[in-house]
């Protein structure tokens, strides 16, 4: 403890340790944060793309419709590994 206090010292180191656990978490949920809204807005530039096309079955079709029926993990690991190849 660093300076004595009227409040308990057990009531101060809970709500120190639940301050850190906020601040520790905080960086792992804006990278889940920025992977998701990086796949969502992938996806959808595929999917405009092909719409655009006029083609039901294309390749490009394909290969997004593969990617709606991946959960969002998979999505997120592999949206991942595309931006650290550049």
């Amino acid at each position: 403890m660093a300076f004595p206090t009227a409040v308990n010292n057990q009531i101060t180191d809970s709500v120190s340790q639940a301050n850190t656990k906020v601040l520790g978490d905080a960086p792992a949920v804006a990278m889940g944060n920025l992977m998701q809204a990086s796949s969502q807005a992938f996806a959808n530039t595929a999917h405009r793309a092909t719409l655009s096309q006029k083609f039901s079955m294309s390749p490009v079709a394909l290969g997004v419709s593969n990617l709606y029926n991946l959960d969002t993990a998979s999505t997120g690991i592999a949206t991942r590994t595309i931006f650290n190849r550049g």
